[in-house]
């Protein structure tokens, strides 16, 4: 972030005070810009080549692709000389695309986890002897209904909020994840009908799960 900032306020004095000082030929802003983005992909290389936690990788994909081509890059002071100066991406493709691997993976496995836990807590809600919840005057389970959707959602928005291309990889990813979430949830379903019929809250426990199905679909 310091480099960012420094980068983006040294060159728009570059561009507004110092640039007019050289004769054209000198490609004065070309120069500065060409040793701040070596300096700062240096930076990131160096950075993406060591051990770096899941929200380190998501923010430096986050500089890649978001932050440093279309904020700082497209500055409203600096985008017309940029785009003159061809300065490339901060990582090389290669070592971008392994980043981008190692948080869909870590993304993904976040997600399934999270339905993994949402379903356990669902499951033994419906051994306690409460009634369930009523959302707008329908037996419904906010936990599973809304809580998985909200998930799947948050996971593909992150992705995307880096790259629409992210964004689409990941979605792909979790909708392949989903219908096994939803035979989990059957089949744990099937088995609380069959052996809890007796439950003093089984008939509301069903219209709850029935409602649900309008969510999911």
């Amino acid at each position: 972030l310091h480099m960012g900032k420094t980068m983006k306020e040294d060159l728009t004095v570059v561009v507004k005070y110092i640039k007019q000082l050289y004769p054209p030929e000198f490609n004065v802003f070309s120069v500065y810009a060409e040793f701040y983005h070596n300096c700062f992909a240096s930076q990131a290389k160096k950075s993406a080549e060591s051990h770096l936690e899941d929200k380190d990788i998501y923010l430096l994909l986050s500089w890649v692709h978001n932050i440093y081509p279309k904020d700082m890059r497209k500055d409203h002071a600096l985008a017309k000389e940029l785009d003159k100066v061809q300065l490339g991406s901060l990582l090389p493709s290669s070592l971008s695309k392994e980043l981008e691997k190692k948080y869909l993976d870590s993304e993904e496995v976040t997600v399934k986890n999270s339905l993994s836990k949402c379903l356990d807590k669902e499951i033994q809600r419906w051994k306690e002897d409460k009634e369930p919840e009523k959302l707008n005057g329908h037996f419904q389970s906010e936990l599973l209904g809304i809580f998985v959707i909200q998930s799947i959602y948050s996971g593909q928005k992150r992705a995307q909020d880096i790259s629409s291309a992210l964004g689409e990889e990941l979605s792909q990813r979790l909708l392949k994840d989903l219908p096994a979430f939803l035979r989990s949830y059957r089949d744990a379903f099937e088995d609380f009908k069959e052996k809890s019929k007796k439950h003093r809250h089984y008939k509301p426990i069903l219209i709850a799960n029935i409602n649900n199905c309008w969510n999911f679909r």
